[in-house]
């Protein structure tokens, strides 16, 4: 049954038109005051979503302020100069739309989502929020409490620990190597002053990508952004970018002990990103590894050993660095049995070549999958938003077939030997 079920899965991948259009069919330009529009014409649904995408995440947060990034993006829709935070709430939800901020590790993200009748209200309340920001002190404070109130909850939950604990080890000295969200004494430090200094120097246009799709016009919305936006100007002198991480670290091992009945188990290491020319073999070698119900891993530790709730690989890529990821969830009675198969499975995937059939089935899905990416507005926006990040260009889905379809055997043992053997892991357990 489960040969069948694949069969049929792949079938239905191969179906697919290699990877929609080798376009993502969107225009860009740029604007006088050094920002950059994206638009994705998608007339059947009268909906439309635009992001502002900012490089001002926590990897710009200053050494002695972790979560400043994340702090001022909270609060950029608490109050603007015109108007309080649940005024704004009200306005937006009057007519259904949403407007919402929030910082990653790499940037912050203003996002907009309405109705095409209401678009004129949403782009007044998202120029309002981007360029008049009050940072009310109630509201830094409460938001500031409802920050550490997370943080505490987050310690709770095993992988979130192993997540900041592996940062800790794989980035010591290096902005990845901090939360997002900073720390709960770190976050009751902060200051309304800091908040406007960091608004300041990193909300500017140098740098923004504004990225509009569904129900909109190219011409038109480029207008009525550049109408709103007349005043946003780039301020003196550019931040200071944040260094590239490390591709390599050397392997630690730490064990967070908690009374759980299971183990979280982390392995990670610093890996490649896009521009690297291992990218697109890793990328395929980690599928292979632990990408879904028919990986190595999922196969030889849940189904075959049953000693796994969830095991899988992942490449993440950031902008100033990228992580290798194999995560593991099992009961702790089995967790170092669980373990040693996981280590075993990535060594093996350098010692010995790929079977033809086991990479074909990698790279139909990857390929197949691809315009998964783009099947609402809203990740539209968000795909758009990466390539632009990245230098990915408008191309990026034919690009990213053909460097899938010229990955061979060779390339993913090589990129496995390379990245995958499991010494270089640095592991976090989290239980008994």
């Amino acid at each position: 049954m489960k040969v069948r079920g694949w069969l049929l899965l792949l079938a239905l991948l191969l179906a697919v038109p290699a990877s929609g259009a080798d376009s993502l069919g969107a225009r860009r330009q740029g604007l006088p005051n050094g920002a950059v529009l994206l638009v994705a014409e998608r007339p059947a649904i009268p909906i439309v979503v635009l992001r502002v995408y900012l490089p001002a995440g926590s990897a710009f947060d200053p050494p002695d302020a972790p979560g400043l990034a994340n702090l001022t993006a909270e609060l950029l829709t608490r109050g603007t100069a015109r108007q309080s935070g649940p005024a704004l709430d009200e306005a937006i939800e009057f007519v259904g739309g949403s407007l919402e901020a929030f910082a990653g590790r790499d940037g912050a993200t203003l996002s907009l989502s309405v109705l095409k009748k209401d678009l004129g209200l949403g782009l007044d309340l998202l120029a309002e929020v981007l360029t008049q920001p009050a940072f009310p002190a109630d509201e830094l404070a409460r938001k500031a409490k409802e920050i550490q109130a997370a943080i505490r909850r987050s310690e709770e939950s095993p992988e979130s620990v192993a997540a900041r604990v592996l940062g800790e080890i794989l980035y010591p000295g290096h902005p990845y190597g901090r939360p997002v969200a900073g720390t709960i004494e770190s976050v009751g430090r902060l200051t309304r002053e800091q908040v406007l200094g960091f608004y300041g120097a990193h909300y500017g246009p140098g740098g923004a990508i504004l990225v509009a799709a569904g129900d909109v016009k190219a011409d038109d919305i480029a207008q009525e952004l550049l109408r709103r936006l007349a005043a946003w100007q780039p301020p003196a002198g550019a931040p200071r970018r944040p260094r590239q991480a490390p591709t390599a670290s050397p392997a630690r091992t730490r064990v967070v002990k908690r009374e759980l009945t299971q183990t979280t188990v982390l392995l990670g290491r610093p890996a490649v990103g896009h521009g690297h020319p291992d990218y697109y073999p890793l990328v395929v070698a980690s599928y292979i590894l632990g990408g879904g119900s028919a990986s190595r891993l999922y196969t030889r530790v849940r189904e075959e050993r049953g000693l796994a709730y969830d095991v899988s690989s992942h490449l993440a890529v950031g902008r100033y660095g990228a992580t290798l990821l194999v995560s593991l969830q099992t009961r702790t009675d089995g967790a170092a049995e669980a373990s040693r198969l996981v280590r075993e499975e990535m060594a093996r995937m350098g010692r010995e070549a790929v079977p033809d059939a086991d990479l074909a089935k990698a790279k139909a899905y990857l390929i197949g999958s691809f315009p998964l990416r783009m099947d609402t507005t809203s990740k539209v926006a968000g795909l758009l938003q990466g390539v632009e990040e990245y230098g990915l260009g408008l191309d990026y889905p034919g690009r990213y077939r053909r460097a899938i379809e010229k990955v061979t055997a060779g390339d993913v043992q090589r990129a496995a030997r390379r990245y995958l053997d499991p010494s270089g892991f640095s592991s976090v357990s989290v239980g008994r």
